[in-house]
């Protein structure tokens, strides 16, 4: 790979520039680009049922929304050594495929930080961070020396950055270990609802619970309640994603879990397009939302402390806004883990 040295500028003003070019595509402007844009968006589903119009867009949406030249900007404005004339190294990545571009704040934050990408995408997830990429070097033809994909063994790397649940963890511990490396297991989003929420932000909570069909790490997977309250309540509230139910994928979730709790005697609630269920576990099946009691705010507090290492993102009035799990800023973490900070120590520290 090339290491030519990219200024900072210059990398902002790219990305930033595919922001805008994503913003006015979705808006509806007419080019060559914004063609392609549509038709990746409307024909994923074919390669990935998850993969609906509507939630490739979401995503698109999502990454259009912060790739502004202030957000870029406040973001690496925190880390000036970006100023500095670094060396460039590779940086091999893993994607994970539960949602669609969930590899994309990694692939950003390399770029971003003036290293180069080799990167692995999942077979969930082949098309999307490829176009993102051939669109970015059309913008700055600089980049394309410094993006590589493999379907293959990954090679040539520096550092890695992986992605997975917790059995893959192990093998990428087992075979990257010696490496800097990030490497991710699996983690599920919690809510906590205080019982003076207005029905807006009830609203809102169920964003947090359905979109991407709950498949997100950053989704709500268990909701805190207080004691007396009812959560079929809060469902009241959610009925613009009763149709979800129509679709292949998310009814046979619904259809099983619903046959096993009544074959197990298990005690549920049924909305007719999500079942709730008291369940001390954070992780729910599809189409399954999970739920428990608590008396203290502080205790509770406590505990959710103590299951930081398991919790990705906590939805509340004293958290994350509801509404907002799927909508990180560029500067959110995934894992609370600082990739920046990571990639620029080692290039400060000369490991390589």
């Amino acid at each position: 790979m090339n290491r030519e040295i990219m200024d900072l500028s210059e990398r902002i003003e790219s990305f930033s520039s595919f922001g805008q070019l994503l913003r006015t595509s979705l808006a509806g402007e007419h080019t060559d680009i914004s063609r392609q844009l549509n038709d990746l968006i409307n024909n994923q589903h074919l390669k990935n049922k998850w993969f609906t119009p509507g939630n490739v867009r979401e995503a698109f949406q999502a990454l259009a929304d912060e790739l502004t030249f202030e957000n870029l900007s406040r973001w690496t404005g925190s880390y000036p050594v970006l100023n500095s004339h670094l060396t460039p190294y590779n940086v091999g990545v893993i994607m994970a495929g539960n949602i669609p571009l969930v590899g994309f704040h990694d692939f950003l934050s390399v770029l971003i930080s003036g290293n180069n990408i080799i990167a692995k995408t999942s077979s969930k997830d082949k098309d999307l961070l490829p176009f993102v990429a051939e669109v970015l070097c059309t913008i700055n033809p600089g980049f394309s020396e410094r993006i590589h994909f493999t379907e293959g063994r990954l090679s040539g790397y520096d550092a890695i950055i992986a992605t997975g649940s917790d059995n893959s963890a192990r093998y990428f511990d087992y075979y990257f270990g010696k490496y800097p490396n990030i490497i991710r297991k699996n983690r599920n989003s919690v809510a906590v609802i205080s019982g003076k929420e207005s029905e807006s932000e009830l609203a809102d909570l169920g964003k947090d619970v359905f979109t991407y069909f709950g498949l997100g790490c950053r989704n709500v997977s268990r909701i805190y309640i207080p004691a007396g309250y009812d959560p079929l309540d809060i469902t009241l509230y959610w009925q613009k994603y009763s149709d979800l139910v129509n679709h292949a994928a998310y009814a046979n979730n619904y259809d099983y879990n619903k046959a096993v709790y009544m074959v197990n005697h298990d005690k549920f609630d049924d909305t007719g397009f999500l079942l709730l269920k008291e369940e001390r576990s954070l992780s729910s099946p599809v189409a399954v939302l999970y739920y428990g009691y608590y008396d203290d705010p502080v205790t509770l507090k406590t505990e959710l402390a103590g299951l930081a290492d398991r919790i990705q993102c906590v939805v509340g009035s004293e958290f994350i806004p509801f509404g907002r799990s799927q909508a990180p800023s560029l500067w959110d973490y995934a894992d609370n883990v600082d990739i920046m900070e990571f990639l620029l120590k080692k290039n400060i520290a000369g490991n390589f």
